[in-house]
């Protein structure tokens, strides 16, 4: 195997869920170069590549199917916050997230369903009917969050996603 691709898978395995441009920026190569080795890494099973929500990220083989999702959603800023809030703060209703995280309500709603559908939060109902955001698997999503550091550049991405949602609202 190359030098080339064994920086790439290694790069990967330190952050796994990274995004392609991310890798590129990283690893400081062409994005041609990258591709190519990342077609040879992925047809050759050292890599898995996944596609949620428009972004493709690129995981080691050995992480399972809801390591990948979980990940993958907290490298979004909007849902990294809700999870971090949810694992400080406990059960919470989606009203006083969207107050504390300065969201508009369909903001939380788009990220709840990502979240929701990855077995990352339940939406968990009272007696009236009213719904308490709890996560589903705590400490393992304590462990993937700890994993994740988002770049400059999906921090930006994830607050102009942000300013044209609170735009849009008003």
């Amino acid at each position: 195997m190359s030098a080339t691709r064994t920086r790439i898978e290694q790069q990967v395995e330190s952050d796994p869920g990274v995004h392609f441009n991310e890798l590129v920026r990283s690893l400081d190569l062409a994005s041609g170069q990258v591709q190519y080795h990342m077609g040879r890494l992925l047809d050759s099973d050292r890599l898995v590549r996944e596609n949620l929500y428009g972004r493709t990220h690129y995981f080691p083989p050995d992480t399972d199917e809801w390591e990948r999702g979980a990940l993958a959603m907290c490298r979004r800023e909007t849902a990294r916050d809700l999870i971090a809030m949810l694992l400080v703060y406990g059960p919470k209703r989606p009203a006083d997230l969207t107050d504390e995280l300065g969201v508009a309500r369909s903001t939380l709603e788009y990220h709840l369903n990502h979240l929701t559908e990855q077995d990352l939060v339940r939406k968990e109902r009272d007696d009236r009917g009213r719904v308490t955001l709890v996560l589903a698997r705590p400490e393992a999503t304590a462990r993937l969050l700890d994993a994740v550091e988002p770049s400059i550049p999906e921090r930006l991405v994830d607050r102009f996603t942000r300013l044209v949602d609170n735009m849009l609202a008003e």
